[in-house]
């Protein structure tokens, strides 16, 4: 009986600190916030990094699948008995 009520509790708490949170970021105003150009080339190599990443691993798995669709799509080949 004790459990459930902590539980009770702890979820409407997160639910409380979830709205309050919704709440708090739709109400913000201007941050006058200054971004430097260093700011700026970090972004930009993070976004090369993730792109680069992103077609590594595009380029392993391709290759995985195309030899999985080679192994169960692909031509069996005869063997040829009249040769021997």
């Amino acid at each position: 009986m004790k459990f459930r009520f902590y539980k009770m509790i702890k979820k409407k708490y997160f639910k409380l600190l979830f709205l309050s949170m919704l709440f708090y970021s739709l109400n913000l105003r201007s941050a006058f916030a200054y971004l430097d150009p260093g700011t700026g080339s970090v972004i930009l190599q993070a976004i090369i990094a993730a792109i680069a990443t992103a077609s590594a691993t595009i380029a392993f798995y391709w290759r995985k699948f195309k030899l999985l669709f080679k192994k169960i799509f692909g031509k069996k080949e005869k063997k040829d008995l009249s040769d021997k």
